[in-house]
């Protein structure tokens, strides 16, 4: 963002800095949490409905193709996960929580792949927006490598944030708009059948 000094080439500039300043990732004191978890219609509704989790985006991040559509995304080659952008309030809930609420709606133990879904595309992954994320990150995995109720590695991606595309309309919030079809998917997909294995009664959706 240009420095307030350039309202001195005019009027105009200056209130739309102004302006800028008063987007509700600035002027609100929130953050952006971004996590991929497989299939994003399922890491939303965890995150959904939690207090001071403020909106939740499905798309796609982590690779070199720019606005990438999903027929691209999931056919592979694109670099990019599906993966969930959340706008969150730290006042309300911490970034810790919000990475407790993840390890717990995936399966941390396999690389390129979640439940029924294969490929690159489907990786595990936090994607960190600050430092101070990528240090707490770094000890939630290590936390969990102490006290894992599973014996197999972690092996989930922890990276630098890099451009997240917001996903198709059709696909936002999912569970919501076709709850059969949704629920339907999660049962032959075997993602709950698979979490509780690795989690017991701490994993929840």
């Amino acid at each position: 963002m240009r420095p307030l000094m350039v309202c001195l080439t005019g009027m105009m500039v200056c209130l739309l800095n102004l302006a800028a300043f008063d987007t509700p990732a600035a002027g609100a004191g929130l953050e952006k949490a971004t996590f991929a978890g497989g299939c994003f219609w399922c890491m939303e509704a965890p995150f959904d409905k939690r207090a001071g989790v403020i909106s939740v985006t499905a798309g796609y991040t982590g690779g070199n193709l720019k606005n990438p559509t999903y027929e691209q995304v999931s056919a592979g080659g694109t670099g990019h996960a599906e993966a969930v952008q959340i706008l969150f309030d730290p006042s309300k809930i911490s970034y810790s929580t919000l990475l407790t609420i993840f390890w717990h709606n995936i399966d941390p133990t396999v690389i390129d792949r979640q439940f029924c879904d294969n490929g690159h595309q489907y990786r595990s992954g936090i994607f960190y927006n600050s430092e101070q994320q990528h240090r707490e990150a770094l000890q939630s995995k290590a936390a969990l490598d102490r006290n894992k109720p599973f014996s197999a590695a972690i092996v989930t991606d922890i990276v630098a944030a890099t451009e997240f595309y917001p996903a198709e309309e059709y696909h936002q919030h999912y569970y919501k708009k076709n709850p059969l079809r949704y629920t339907y998917y999660r049962s032959s997909c075997g993602r709950d059948r698979r979490l509780k294995e690795l989690w017991g009664s701490a994993t929840g959706h």
